[in-house]
Parts: C-alpha cells; structure tokens; sequence
C-alpha cells in the first residue's frame, strides 16, 4: 500500500513492475510530478493476493482459523480486481475497452489522465492474476464457503460484472481471475500473433508491431518512446544491462502457460481461440498452452539441421561435441531468433524450461494427433 498514492488499490512506483519495459525510469520522478498507475505491477499484487489465498486454503484444511485469512486475501483481490478493471484516479482504467487490451495510466499533475497505449508484457501480466477453486474444497470450509456467497450476495457492486466469480464451470471449479473469459479472447488476439507477440520461441515482451511504428509521447518538453528491440537494448536505458524490450523472458512465460492452464481448468475444451491469430486453426487454451511451451522448449533443442537456436552462431558450441551438449541457461532469449543474451546462469528462472518440457512430453503422448509439426519436441 506504500505504491498506491491514490489509495484506490492502483499501485505505482519503483520496480513493482517489469523494470525497465515502459517509456519512463519507474524509479525516479517524472519532470513535471506525474506517475504511472501500472497496469503489471496492480497485477502483480493481485497474484500475491491468489497465492495467499492458496496457501490459507490449503492451511484451513488443518486449522479452521486459516479461513479469516483465506477471506481477507480474497476480499483483497476483489477490491484490486475490480479497480483494474472499473476505475482509475479520476475515471481512466487500465483496461481499454476499444482496443482490448490493458495498458499503464499516467496520471498528470492537473491535467487529464493519459493511457500509455504501447502492447507490451505490461498488458499481459492481469492475465496471470488466474486461479481455480475445486467445489469440495469451498464444501469443506464452511466459514470460507459462507463468507464468499455473503460477498457475491451483497457487494454486487464489485463482483457483479464479472459473473463468472460465482458461476461454476469445468468440474463445477470456481474461477476467480482479473481478466474475464470475454477479454481473455480479446487479449489472446494479440498475444498470439505473430505479428505482434508470438514468436517461434516464445512470448515477446514488446510487441514487434513496434519495429516500424515506434510508440512515442511529449511530457513536459521531453520526447518519451519505445519500439521493438528484440536483442540486447540498444542503448543503455535508465542505467540498466537487461533489456525487456523485445526478447523472450522464460519466467513471464512461464507464467502465462500457467495461467491458459488455469483458465482451461475452468472453461474446459469447448472455449476455443485461434493460434496463431489468423491461421483459422482453433484449439483450446490447454492445447495452446501445449504448443507455447514447444516454443520455448525449441530454444534448447536441435533443429533439424542439428542447431540449438540458444547458441545462435556460436560455431564451436553448435558443432564441436565438447561443448554442443553443455546447455546454458541464458537470461533471456531474442525475440525473433531465440539465441541465448544477457547473463548465461539464470538456472533459477530459465531452469523452468524443465517443467515445461515434462507437462509437453506427457501431453504429447497423450494426444499425439494433435501435435504441431513445426514445434514437435524432439525425443
């Protein structure tokens, strides 16, 4: 609550979200005292919200006394949701209802609020702010399961738009998510172009709409803008080494195919999207889920012509077999050609690639017809 100056559950400031991904230094003032509302770091505080929730849930199992916790957590997560997605300081939201999509607010010193429409991960991020509720675990906590019917029951105000809170679905699960299942398809249209998002190797940070169209504003006589850097950035921005202009970062994406998995346990097979965008090829989102994970798994593995796309035209680590088996664990990956940039140890977040591989290779042979040719994992 430090980060939310407007004290509305919009939060701001610093590195409570994507460091340096935005058209401005979130870590220090803004020439004329304006800030950004972030539409990543709001969300970021609504997982908390979830994961706290989870594990008091889990604890309630145990020791009746975790439901008020579980409770407080979830009434946290509503009031957060709900700002999100109805309100700003002074009537401006983060969620675009005419392009689909969620994007930071900067809020100016007597001026009117300013939508900063630039596609990135920022507006990606509200959709991992996912979780499900199995019905027997509501069933078996009767404190918790009699506190939320009073929540849907009187504060219609927060929770009646998203009716999908208190309707069950897949399994009679409960969904409780920022992103309702109508804008998730309007997100996932971005998401899963790949001409903006979707590349052969995972999720973009930025969008590469932004190659050729830069995303640009004036603030107080200074020029702010961002494009598409799908490598190591370019210059060095706001004192900073890493880039999150472009490239592909393993744990955000891990994180999104958490979250289609989280969405499919609610809305099961019939809830379907096109992937890629365009391509008329409708799958489901544990399908889709599937299929992301084979593109970032790809980065790792050899190609038909025997290259990791990792190591890019490091010759000696393709060919020489010293070195072509010893895997890094690159920082980050390039948004269009998946060699490996940044720090070459980051095994705690790149190491996840492990997981994804494991969840592919079992739904491989579970269904193997419906494995896409291009991003088969090699055996």
């Amino acid at each position: 609550n430090r980060k939310d100056a407007g004290d509305n559950n919009v939060f701001e400031g610093g590195f409570l979200g994507l460091d340096n991904i935005g058209l401005f230094d979130r870590n220090q003032p803004l020439p004329d005292g304006s800030f950004v509302e972030q539409s990543d770091g709001t969300s970021w505080m609504a997982m908390y919200c979830l994961d706290m929730l989870t594990i008091a849930l889990e604890l309630a199992r145990h020791n009746p006394a975790y439901e008020d916790v579980a409770t407080k957590f979830l009434e946290h997560f509503v009031y957060i949701s709900h700002a999100m997605n109805h309100m700003g300081s002074d009537g401006v939201e983060l969620w675009d209802e005419e392009d689909g999509f969620y994007y930071d607010v900067l809020q100016r010193s007597g001026q009117p609020s300013l939508r900063l429409k630039a596609r990135s991960m920022v507006g990606l991020i509200p959709l991992c702010a996912v979780t499900t509720l199995e019905s027997q675990t509501v069933d078996q906590l009767p404190g918790f399961r009699r506190r939320l019917l009073w929540f849907l029951e009187h504060r219609p105000d927060l929770t009646g738009r998203f009716p999908h809170v208190g309707r069950p679905g897949q399994a009679e699960r409960l969904l409780i998510s920022i992103v309702s299942p109508e804008r998730l398809r309007r997100i996932l249209r971005y998401m899963l172009d790949e001409a903006e998002f979707l590349s052969a190797h995972g999720i973009r940070s930025v969008s590469r709409h932004y190659r050729e169209h830069p995303y640009g504003i004036q603030l107080a006589g200074h020029s702010y803008s961002i494009d598409y850097e799908p490598a190591e950035s370019t210059t060095v921005l706001f004192g900073g080494n890493s880039n999150w202009r472009g490239p592909v970062w393993m744990p955000v994406n891990y994180l999104l195919v958490e979250a289609l998995q989280r969405f499919h346990y609610y809305l099961g097979d019939d809830y379907r999207v096109e992937f890629p965008t365009g391509s008329g090829q409708q799958m489901n989102l544990w399908e889709i889920a599937s299929e992301l994970s084979g593109r970032l798994a790809s980065i790792f593995l050899r190609g038909p012509d025997g290259r990791r796309p990792m190591y890019g035209s490091l010759t000696q680590c393709q060919r020489d077999p010293h070195w072509r088996d010893l895997i890094l664990f690159h920082e980050y990956f390039h948004g269009d050609t998946g060699q490996g940039l940044g720090a070459s140890h980051q095994t705690g977040w790149t190491g996840l690639v492990a997981k994804l591989l494991e969840q592919r290779g079992r739904w491989v042979e579970e269904r193997p017809t419906r494995l896409s040719s291009a991003h088969s994992v090699a055996r």
